[in-house]
């Protein structure tokens, strides 16, 4: 039987979907198949690299994705969980297909302004709050 397949998206695939994708990997060990994506990826938030090392992931090396891409190489998924906060919900893309479609909003990182402290503080937030739904997700899973 195959693992079920879950996807988290959000606008750039540069933090918010980055820790979900991360974090269900590291959580779930390998009960799911797991990846990210953004409608307009971009480059990985620096502050989102920091606070995943701290949980022992090294995301330093990946690229961020699109996701078009998926849809060009006609992927399927069991899950597909949106992770763009309420401003840019009406952007947060929709993916076709049979997926079970759950939206957990979080606030963009990118949108952090401040000392570098300062910006790492809040992004450790969104990451305690994304580790706290994925949690409740594999409770109920």
């Amino acid at each position: 039987m195959s693992k079920p397949k879950v996807l988290f998206v959000c606008i750039h695939n540069s933090a918010r979907s980055q820790m979900g994708e991360e974090l269900l990997r590291k959580l779930a060990g390998d009960q799911f198949e797991v990846e990210s994506a953004g409608i307009e990826p971009g480059k990985l938030n620096p502050a989102v690299v920091e606070v995943l090392k701290e949980e022992g992931i090294d995301i330093s090396g990946k690229q961020t994705q699109a996701v078009s891409d998926l849809l060009k190489q006609g992927k399927l998924y069991s899950y597909v969980i949106t992770v763009c906060d309420e401003t840019s919900a009406e952007r947060c893309p929709i993916f076709p297909g049979p997926a079970k479609r759950l939206h957990w909003g979080f606030i963009d990182p990118s949108k952090f302004e401040g000392a570098w402290e300062v910006r790492l503080e809040k992004t450790r937030r969104v990451r305690d709050q994304i580790k706290a739904r994925i949690e409740e997700f594999l409770k109920d899973y």
